[in-house]
């Protein structure tokens, strides 16, 4: 993941209050009250609700790492068949130039 604006501690800290409130407190004022903009309070409250199985429109945190874990895989693949092809340019050239001087 990119770098985060706000520290994980945050995150948890702010999800720890929102679930033991009762009754739930309103976004707006949460998010006021730890600094925080509504909508990133918002979003992190719905991925929470996700995990704990609460919704089913939103793919669960465990489920996004698997889905990105693939692309990961084939960019670093990509990257390496680069610097294959291009040792192998390297090579392939210089193997040339040494059978024309012999």
């Amino acid at each position: 993941m990119g770098k985060r604006k706000y520290p994980l501690e945050l995150r948890e800290r702010a999800m720890r209050l929102y679930r033991q409130a009762e009754p739930k407190p309103v976004i707006a004022h949460l998010a006021d009250q730890l600094g925080i903009h509504r909508e990133a309070l918002r979003n992190w409250i719905r991925q929470d609700q996700a995990d704990h199985g609460e919704r089913d429109d939103l793919p669960s945190t465990a489920v996004l790492e698997e889905n990105r874990r693939p692309a990961k895989e084939n960019a670093e693949l990509r990257r390496v068949n680069e610097i294959l092809r291009a040792a192998s340019a390297y090579f392939a050239q210089e193997f040339d130039l040494t059978r024309r001087r012999s």
